[in-house]
C-alpha cells in the first residue's frame, strides 16, 4: 500500500542512521512511523515532523531549573557513571543543552569544565570546531532528524579514548509503541532498540557500556601506541 500517489513498485525511503530500507511501521497520535531493515532505527516520517518554530516553542516550555534537585539527581543517573569513568580534568561537550544547561553546572561542579551547544538555544558554533575528552546528549539524541549525521558529528568532536554519554529511552516493546509514552511527544522522531545502538557501535567502532536501563557509554578507541 503506498501513499501520496506513489508508484507502487517505488523503493522504500533510506533509513536516515544507516541508509537501508526503511518501511511503514506504525501510526500513533496521528503520527506515522517507519522501521528500518537494517539497524532497527524508528523514525516519524518526515512529513510528520512539528516546523522548527513549533519545534522550539515546545523546547522553550521545558522547565530545567539548576537549582530543581530531582531534576539533578534526574540528570546523575548520567552524570554519576560518566564521572566515574573521567581522568582528572576531563573536558566535555553537553550536546543539545536546551533552555536552562544543568548537566554542564553539575559536571563543572565535579571538577570537569564542560561547554554547551543547542542549536536553538547556544547556537554559536565554536564549541563544535574542536574535540572533547566527553560529549554528552541528554534526551537529546531521540530529537535527531538525521542521526547519521549526527552521530558522525558526535564522533568527529570526540578525542580518541574519549566518551559520548547518551540518555534516551530504548524502544524495546513493540506491541506497546502506539501506547509507549515517549511517542507521545511529537518532538521525538529517533527510537532506539537495542540493535539499534550495536549497530552505532560497530559503524563508529566505539566500545558501549550501558551504564543504566537509559544511559549509554560509547568509548571512542584510545590512541594507538608504537612500539620498537
Amino acid at each position: 500500500m503506498t501513499t501520496g500517489g506513489a508508484a507502487t513498485d517505488a523503493p522504500p525511503p533510506s533509513c536516515p542512521l544507516c541508509g537501508a530500507a526503511n518501511r511503514p511501521f506504525a501510526e500513533a497520535h496521528g503520527r506515522r512511523y517507519r522501521r528500518c531493515d537494517g539497524c532497527l532505527a524508528t523514525v516519524l516520517d518526515p512529513r510528520d515532523r512539528l516546523a522548527a518554530d513549533e519545534e522550539r516553542a515546545r523546547y522553550a516550555t521545558h522547565e530545567n531549573d539548576p537549582a530543581d534537585a530531582r531534576y539533578r539527581a534526574f540528570l546523575d543517573r548520567l552524570g554519576k557513571p560518566l564521572v566515574d569513568r573521567l581522568p582528572a580534568g576531563a573536558e566535555g561537550l553537553d550536546y543539545g543543552s536546551g533552555p536552562g544547561p544543568t548537566l554542564s553546572i553539575m559536571l563543572e561542579e565535579r571538577g570537569f569544565p564542560t561547554a554547551i551547544w543547542d542549536p536553538f538555544f547556544a547556537p554559536d558554533p565554536a564549541p563544535l570546531e574542536r574535540t572533547w575528552d566527553f560529549v554528552t546528549c541528554t534526551e537529546t539524541v531521540e530529537h535527531f532528524f538525521e542521526p547519521g549525521f549526527e552521530f558522525e558529528r558526535l564522533f568527529r568532536l570526540l578525542r580518541p579514548g574519549g566518551i559520548l554519554a547518551v540518555m534516551t529511552q530504548p524502544l524495546l516493546d513493540d506491541t506497546d509503541f502506539a501506547d509507549w509514552w515517549y511517542v507521545r511527544d511529537p518532538t521525538h522522531v529517533t527510537f532506539f532498540r537495542p540493535e539499534t545502538f550495536a549497530w552505532i557501535e560497530s559503524h563508529w567502532n566505539w566500545t558501549l557500556e550501558q551504564a543504566a536501563p537509559s544511559v549509554f557509554l560509547f568509548r571512542r578507541a584510545p590512541p594507538v601506541v608504537e612500539t620498537g
